[in-house]
């Protein structure tokens, strides 16, 4: 045997100490290192000082490239980025330049990472975009996010997925295919508030489930919106808000729908509704008994809110479905009198850690909370709303194929 070599038992256990080391191990081995402490300066009868833990390196990031450059991706998602710990922005993609220069100034993207919607396939030959956010109408989601596969970029896509249950399935077979994760912007589902609802759910703190009631209105305006033209949505108040609704008497309740019932209407003359549907109502039942009454509309003042009615206790949420500000409440009877606790939002954005989920899933190479499928089963009962209210009848619906979600995301605490 050479000198300069290691014995065959220490180069073994060195491969097993190296296997020990996880992705998540060297990641939260890196995190520490990064971590600055100070030594406590209040007595041990105060409350512990909580610090959040560091971020990662600038180069350990998920480079992201953000495509398309309207309100929620300017006003809420670019600023979430620069929040987060695992995740930044390295690219944009848009119609109009001048607009893209002026947010890759605020973000110090270079111009060279500004592209147009034609040079979108460069992104393949951009190694630090690692995956795309996609910010763009509905029926331009199957698009971008198949050539987003095809460039080998993961792939995070607003709500509604797309607008068939056909156009989801291509979605996710073309991340399949490809080897990268397809996730769902479900940001409520990575709310701190929801997520303690959802904790409270499952160790039955509301005892056995009963029914869900849910409002999500907005009055739209301009009739010439990409929203109020079905061939860019796919429909009207039901994909844009009502899915929130479906979406989160399914989180919740942990069930799926086995039938729906609902109607819709729009105002005649209204020049907003000549093509989408104004407002729907629909019911889903689901197979413990546990029933969803929800209404959404376009032309009602906002009202965002959702009650959960248990057997032991009710849960409510207003503001529920907003981007910040939303309240909850739990009453019960504690000792013959009704009790409310009110529980403070805090300080986390939904938003930011949505997006950390995201990339924190990318570097450790593990599921998404809320991936391709989760998607699919609302655009499932989306379309069979839309049949019940075209026929007047219940529709029946088959259970999913697999699992709709992953893993539980990190604590939003």
């Amino acid at each position: 045997m050479k000198h300069d070599q290691p014995p065959r038992r220490d180069f073994l256990r060195y491969v097993g100490t190296m296997a020990a080391l996880s992705t998540p191990a060297l990641q939260a081995a890196a995190s520490e290192q990064n971590r600055v402490s100070f030594p406590p300066i209040f007595d041990k009868s105060e409350k512990p000082e909580k610090t959040e833990p560091p971020g990662d390196s600038w180069d350990e990031r998920v480079g992201v490239a953000v495509v398309g450059l309207g309100r929620i991706a300017i006003d809420e998602m670019l600023p979430a980025f620069q929040r987060s710990k695992h995740a930044k922005v390295v690219a944009l993609v848009t119609g109009d330049r001048d607009k893209g220069l002026k947010v890759a100034r605020q973000y110090n993207i270079p111009e060279s990472a500004v592209l147009d919607y034609k040079d979108y396939d460069k992104l393949a030959q951009m190694p630090d975009v690692k995956s795309v956010y996609i910010a763009l109408p509905n029926h331009l989601h199957l698009e971008y996010t198949v050539r987003a596969a095809r460039a080998g970029k993961h792939v995070l896509c607003e709500k509604p997925m797309a607008n068939s249950a056909a156009e989801c399935r291509q979605m996710i077979e073309a991340c399949r295919k490809a080897g990268r994760q397809l996730m769902i912007a479900y940001r409520s589902q990575y709310e701190a508030l929801d997520r303690t609802l959802i904790k409270m759910v499952r160790e039955k703190k509301l005892g056995a489930l009963k029914e869900f009631n849910s409002v999500n209105s907005q009055n739209m305006g301009d009739p010439q919106h990409w929203r109020l033209k079905k061939a860019m949505a796919g429909g009207g108040a039901l994909p844009d808000i009502g899915i929130y609704c479906i979406n989160a008497a399914r989180f919740l309740s942990g069930e799926e729908p086995t039938e729906v019932f609902g109607s819709i209407w729009s105002t005649p003359g209204d020049a907003r509704f000549r093509e989408v549907e104004e407002s729907c109502q629909f019911v889903l039942r689901f197979p413990s008994g546990f029933s969803a009454t929800c209404s959404t509309n376009y032309s009602a003042h906002k009202s965002q809110m959702f009650r959960l009615n248990g057997f032991e206790a009710w849960a409510d949420m207003d503001p529920a479905y907003a981007y910040h500000g939303n309240k909850l409440r739990i009453t019960r009877v504690v000792d013959g009198k009704d009790h409310t606790t009110e529980i403070p939002a805090g300080k986390t954005n939904q938003f930011t850690l949505m997006i950390d989920h995201f990339a924190s899933c990318i570097q450790q190479n593990k599921d998404v909370h809320t991936p391709g499928e989760e998607g699919l089963q609302d655009q499932r009962i989306m379309d069979a709303i839309y049949e019940s209210a075209r026929s007047g009848r219940v529709v029946k619906l088959k259970p999913p194929t697999g699992k709709t979600r992953g893993p539980e995301p990190e604590s939003a605490a």
